[in-house]
């Protein structure tokens, strides 16, 4: 045993036992935020309460709000976690982006079905269309720090296509709609008619995605540009 295993008073075992106290004490938040993110999809913000939340990630109601001492500030953290926190490497990996501006549409939308709309991920967004209304803070939370970063991002794809002549002349701002909205509707559908009766709203979200890259492509596209790609 060594002299500061003597001084201290701590056997080996002890040693364990606290570093897996530790590690279980550190892993919390995470748990806590798979709990919360899971819930929240499933029951919305209004009907899920905080004991819920302590119980699916197996810690007491008292360490839950060690962590995030309101609902508020858990769904907050939910959101940074999965969403709004990934906008600096998503902006950092289209200043590295090397293709033609057609193609990072293409790489953008896919980069959003696999990151956010084949997740759980997703369900946020239906979330907050369906209770904005109710919690106007969260709806300003969301806006600053979902809706903006993204439209930015968006926006950002197509004046470099305008200005490299791919895209013909655009109101950037409104056109930013035009790919939010596919997105948007793939979202609703995917939490509301199509998990109620899914056998009567069959919709595969890779085909969709690339149908609504391409019609959106053609109307994008300079008129020299579509004609070169005939």
């Amino acid at each position: 045993m060594s002299l500061s295993r003597l001084i201290v008073g701590k056997s080996p075992t002890t040693e364990v036992q606290t570093g897996r106290r530790e590690r279980r004490k550190e892993a919390r938040p995470g748990q806590l935020l798979d709990a919360a993110l899971d819930l929240f999809v499933e029951k919305g913000f209004a009907a899920t309460r905080s004991e819920e939340v302590a119980a699916r990630a197996g810690v007491s109601k008292g360490t839950l709000f060690l962590y995030f001492p309101t609902k508020e500030e858990l769904f907050k953290a939910v959101v940074r976690e999965n969403i709004s926190g990934r906008f600096a490497e998503w902006n950092k990996e289209f200043d590295a982006f090397q293709g033609s501006s057609a193609d990072m549409v293409r790489h953008c939308m896919r980069a959003w079905l696999e990151r956010i709309a084949l997740t759980r991920a997703s369900g946020i967004t239906k979330l907050m269309i369906s209770e904005a209304r109710n919690f106007p803070e969260l709806a300003a939370f969301y806006q600053q720090e979902v809706i903006q970063p993204a439209s930015a991002l968006i926006r950002r794809i197509l004046q470099r296509g305008v200005d490299s002549g791919e895209f013909r002349p655009l109101d950037i701002e409104i056109s930013t709609y035009s790919l939010v909205a596919p997105m948007v509707f793939l979202i609703m559908m995917k939490h509301s008619l199509g998990a109620c009766s899914p056998q009567d709203y069959v919709l595969d979200p890779e085909r969709y995605v690339d149908v609504q890259v391409e019609n959106l492509l053609s109307g994008l596209c300079a008129r020299s540009t579509r004609e070169a790609k005939r």
